[in-house]
């Protein structure tokens, strides 16, 4: 059974920290492929900030190039807007049933989980690798059996930093 780790986000725009991170979780997490989901719209975050789809698929598809390992799925784009994480895990678990699934995310997201569609359904059925973020606070859902926190370099750079310095 292949094991893919899926790297959500807006990636507006991708920069140097998704692609350390990205790396780090090839090298150390227990995954053989890791898909950077490139979502449409982000339930929590604000669509008119978004730069067009084609633009974030083309700025992540250079920054991929010769990472053989990384690829980009776009399979939120053909979905009810906007996307949610567990109903994208259902869909890709019944295109690749021979897949085993799991979710790469920071600390921050982590730690506001519950704010997410099914969080608890995210937490009980699909392992999760943190990497930890500067600021977030642990709680509960960082102790849960599904949940492995690496200890991997604090990346302080954020999209919209990125945004803003423009």
């Amino acid at each position: 059974m292949s094991r893919i780790g899926l790297y959500f986000g807006s990636f507006n725009p991708v920069h140097n920290g998704h692609l350390a991170i990205a790396e780090y979780m090839l090298k150390y997490a227990p995954i053989d492929e890791l898909w950077f989901v490139l979502s449409p719209q982000n339930p929590l975050k604000n669509p008119e900030e978004l730069w067009s789809n084609e633009k974030r698929f083309e700025l992540l598809k250079t920054a991929i190039t010769g990472h053989s390992k990384m690829s980009i799925s776009t399979i939120e784009w053909d979905m009810p807007k906007p996307s949610y994480t567990i109903d994208t895990l259902k869909k890709l678990s019944k295109i690749f049933p021979n897949v085993e699934f799991s979710i790469l995310m920071g600390a921050d997201n982590l730690e506001h989980i519950e704010r997410w569609k099914s969080f608890e359904e995210i937490l009980n059925h699909y392992k999760i690798f943190v990497y930890p973020r500067p600021k977030a606070v642990k709680n509960q859902h960082f102790q849960h059996s599904n949940v492995t926190v690496f200890d991997a370099p604090l990346m302080d750079i954020s999209s919209t930093q990125i945004r803003e310095t423009q």
